[in-house]
């Protein structure tokens, strides 16, 4: 029976992380389709650019949300103990299935974004006070910079400094996993890097952008 509610619970996480919101937020309220515009991905990062604060904020919310949610699926199956490693671990493939379904969304065909705002959702859900912390550091670098993609990267460049050196954990499932998406983060940004280098990567649009009627 606890290997059915496992699959219906790690269905449930993709589905809750398929939900498309930058792409429903863009198509109902601005009259496009944010993954023809900016960097082509359906994220927050690209709806910031595109879209503006107005836009962004509630985009970056709800996917963050979606992951925090897909995590916590956990405290509906009664097979795990809290504070145990295999509650993190099972807690940790949760949240990742929805980043997974951010990414990969089946409601709009798998072309999703690239999972930045569901990490945090997910660092949000396993460790708040880290993760508050990585929030802080992205938000000075993108006041500094202008650029979102800049400011995800340090801030998860930050997240397993913040975990190891500062609230001094120990849980080995938790600090690979934080190398592991802050490596991911780099990786998927790759691009945006070499932009950047470059002086060709578009600053967020932090103005407030008016509905198209």
């Amino acid at each position: 029976m606890w290997i059915i509610e496992n699959v219906l619970a790690l269905i449930g996480a993709y589905l809750l992380g398929s939900v498309a919101t930058s792409v429903w937020v863009s198509k109902i309220f601005y009259g496009l389709d944010i993954r023809e515009h900016g960097s082509g991905n359906a994220g927050a990062t690209n709806t910031f650019r595109v879209l503006g604060v107005k836009a962004g904020i509630p985009v970056l919310i709800v996917d963050a949300a979606k992951a925090f949610g897909a995590a916590n699926l956990i405290i509906f199956l009664d097979h795990y103990t809290v504070g145990t490693n295999v509650y993190l671990n099972f807690k940790l493939l949760l949240g990742m299935m929805a980043v997974i379904g951010h990414i990969l969304p089946i409601y709009v065909g798998f072309r999703g974004g690239k999972g930045v705002a569901s990490l945090l959702g997910l660092v949000l859900a396993i460790h708040p006070a880290a993760a508050l912390g990585s929030i802080i550091v992205f938000l000075l670098v993108l006041l500094i910079s202008k650029y979102v993609s800049l400011s995800s990267m340090i801030a998860g460049a930050a997240f397993p400094i913040l975990l190891i050196a500062y609230y001094h954990v120990t849980a080995k499932p938790l600090i690979i996993f934080a190398i592991l998406a802050s490596v991911a983060l780099i990786y998927t940004h790759r691009k945006n890097i070499n932009r950047i280098v470059k002086r060709e990567e578009s600053k967020a649009n932090l103005t407030i952008r008016r509905r198209r009627r």
